[in-house]
């Protein structure tokens, strides 16, 4: 197991959206690793063993707990890199902090208060997504849940705010609130700032990823400490999120951009 930490270094959290069978996962997971080795980031490799919140029955929801945590092991054994999966019932936190060295609670979860206290007992990281419909300072008590269960390690993820019916935006004065309002690191989630959520006929979220590369600078100008993107080797066969996750052979360069800002920023400050 890793001793991932959260830190106000930049770190990166990526992987594809959910887990699939075959040797994706460890593809995505050495790609990933040799990446962070070359631009020097620390990565956490992630992916969801279930997308428990679709919007219809028969969308793609991943190989569930066992099956999701088995093939996670694969990508770790492939890549060296610390796993990172999402928690959706209390009684799920134990099973998956014996295999990920980071659980995260989705947004739609972010006021849950059993799921976030079982998370926090488990002494492991924990990141807490905002709610699309949270203002920064609403996440003071999820993440005063997670700290209450055991848990000193705890991080926030901007995602977006729900904006009319069908679209989310993205106020980058919120950075500087949630670490405010929190005292936790802040991540800022690319790939889901710019998803449409709907109902497609499929179940599935429509998205802008044409305006990943200039959120992402803006966050890295907001100083953010972490960022999140999700990404596949060909977005358009993806089972979930097909419209929103980053093409694998762009990330590099992506990241190259990103972190200039980043750092120019720290400069600047």
């Amino acid at each position: 197991m890793s001793d991932w930490r959260f830190s106000p270094d930049p770190f990166l959290i990526a992987g594809p959206c959910v887990v699939e069978e075959g040797d994706l996962l460890p593809r995505v997971a050495s790609r990933l690793a040799e990446i962070g080795g070359r631009l020097g980031l620390r990565i956490c490799f992630k992916a969801s063993f279930d997308k428990a919140n679709r919007s219809r029955v028969q969308a793609a929801r991943g190989p569930g707990l066992e099956r999701g945590l088995e093939l996670l092991m694969k990508a770790r054994a492939a890549s060296g890199l610390p796993l990172l999966t999402d928690v959706h019932e209390p009684g799920q936190a134990a099973v998956v902090a014996e295999v990920a060295d980071v659980l995260q609670v989705p947004a739609f979860l972010s006021r849950q208060t059993d799921l976030l206290v079982a998370c926090g007992r488990t002494g492991k990281p924990v990141n807490v997504k905002k709610g699309q419909w949270m203002q920064p300072e609403a996440m003071a008590g999820a993440v005063e849940k997670v700290r209450e269960g055991g848990s000193a390690d705890v991080a926030v993820t901007e995602r977006g705010t729900f904006f009319g019916y069908g679209d989310l935006v993205v106020d980058f004065r919120g950075i500087a609130r949630l670490r405010s309002a929190t005292g936790a690191p802040v991540i800022f989630d690319a790939t889901h700032s710019v998803q449409q959520p709907g109902e497609g006929t499929d179940g599935a979220s429509g998205g802008l990823r044409e305006h990943i590369p200039a959120l992402l600078g803006a966050a890295a100008g907001a100083g953010v400490n972490g960022f999140f993107l999700e990404t596949h080797p060909d977005p358009a066969r993806a089972p979930s999120d097909a419209l929103t996750q980053w093409p694998l052979d762009q990330l590099e360069e992506l990241l190259r951009r990103t972190l200039r800002i980043w750092h120019a920023g720290r400069e600047a400050a």
